[in-house]
């Protein structure tokens, strides 16, 4: 094609977070000349941006006020009549009216995905959500989920005919994320490392749902049942939000502060991967986790809550082990699993990478994403996969 078609993709904010990096990994995989693409940001957009490896990528930030600002609506529709996108692809809830402005702005596709939901919702439940929803399905011609929990629940729920829905896994940059390699010892604090010990980590934004303060309880917990002779526990979370404070308050509270390391948002996630022994995903509720793919292309094993998508990534007693969410006694217990049985850390981990490379590659993600785009403009018989 000379000319590709152009997507509209609206998102509440581009900054650090699995929807966002999610977006970003699909831009940069699919070819330039299959899709344009530009990005409308309800709230505003981050240094995140310039993860994008294309430099034709179209940034629009609408700037919205907090709580319901009447004005973002006009906003969107002279961008989509300035733009004229193709298609038009909201992710989440917040940024699903976007869908209606679209169908009156006259774009003729429009792709919507779910992602994950809130602390609010962890259940998807919500009535008023839910009705919202309903009243927006029918102006969108095609679902996306990243998870079958998720999918099933647009399909039982929310009323979405299954012909409508598909569901496609994010794929993980294997070749970035990958076990054995150099631990980059001097980022860490001094003495950090000493006396060989047994580093659990975890990544991800320090918000309400992804719980950060359970795993920092079940930390204070080993580490009050471990003896003198047994191996040293450290502590890793990377990542910024309004939990990190309660954490580190946590921490020096216990007079553990010098065990554990909780320095904010990083760009050097796959080196510190490679100074972790296990991670930890103690999220309330979870669409399909990116950083739990990344700690499995690492070839770490992964314990995670039973909720939402992790239960389809971690495999009990295989690849990872599986806790209740809020239970720091369990999750205490599960760290404390590997932490005597370094034979299951080993096997564990190797599993979870042969897992990585046989489903969740970049390249499915990539195709699965083309086939749903080609299909709502009408032309996917004359279009090819990515291979």
């Amino acid at each position: 094609m000379s000319h590709p078609p152009l997507i509209v993709h609206v998102i509440f904010h581009l900054g650090v977070g699995g929807l966002e990096n999610g977006l970003v990994n699909l831009i940069n995989h699919i070819p330039a000349d299959r899709y344009r693409h530009a990005i409308i940001c309800l709230k505003g957009f981050s240094e995140f941006h310039k993860r994008l490896n294309r430099d034709d990528v179209e940034i629009i930030a609408l700037n919205k006020r907090e709580g319901k600002d009447f004005s973002v609506y006009g906003k969107l529709y002279r961008v989509f009549r300035q733009l004229k996108p193709d298609i038009v692809h909201t992710r989440n809830l917040t940024a699903m009216e976007a869908q209606v402005v679209a169908a009156v702005a006259g774009v003729k596709a429009r792709v919507h995905g779910e992602h994950g939901r809130d602390i609010f919702d962890l259940d998807g439940k919500n009535w008023k959500y839910n009705l919202l929803r309903k009243a927006i399905r029918p102006f969108i011609h095609h679902f996306i989920t990243v998870s079958k929990d998720l999918e099933n629940w647009l399909i039982d729920t929310v009323k979405v005919s299954p012909v409508k829905v598909h569901q496609i896994y994010n794929g993980v940059e294997h070749l970035r994320f990958h076990p054995g390699g150099t631990v980059p010892v001097e980022i860490f604090p001094p003495d950090f490392f000493a006396g060989r010990p047994f580093v659990v980590g975890s990544v991800g934004r320090m918000a309400a749902v992804k719980d950060f303060p359970t795993l920092v309880q079940a930390f204070l917990m080993l580490r009050n049942e471990l003896s003198e002779i047994d191996r040293p526990l450290r502590l890793i979370i990377a990542g910024e939000g309004v939990a990190r404070a309660e954490c580190e308050a946590m921490l020096r509270s216990a007079g553990v502060e010098q065990f554990a390391w909780l320095p904010g948002e990083r760009d050097d996630i796959p080196q510190l991967m490679q100074a972790m022994d296990v991670f930890v995903l103690p999220s309330l509720g979870e669409g399909i986790s990116n950083t739990v793919l990344e700690a499995m292309a690492s070839g770490l094993p992964v314990i995670a809550t039973r909720v939402g998508g992790n239960t389809e990534l971690v495999l009990e007693g295989e690849t990872g082990r599986l806790v209740p969410s809020g239970d720091p006694v369990a999750l205490a217990r599960a760290i404390s699993q590997y932490h005597q049985d370094n034979t299951a850390v080993y096997k564990h981990g190797q599993h979870a990478r042969a897992i990585i490379e046989q489903q969740f590659s970049m390249r499915s993600m990539t195709n699965g994403y083309l086939a749903v785009y080609d299909r709502v403009l009408g032309y996917k018989s004359k279009t090819e996969t990515i291979n």
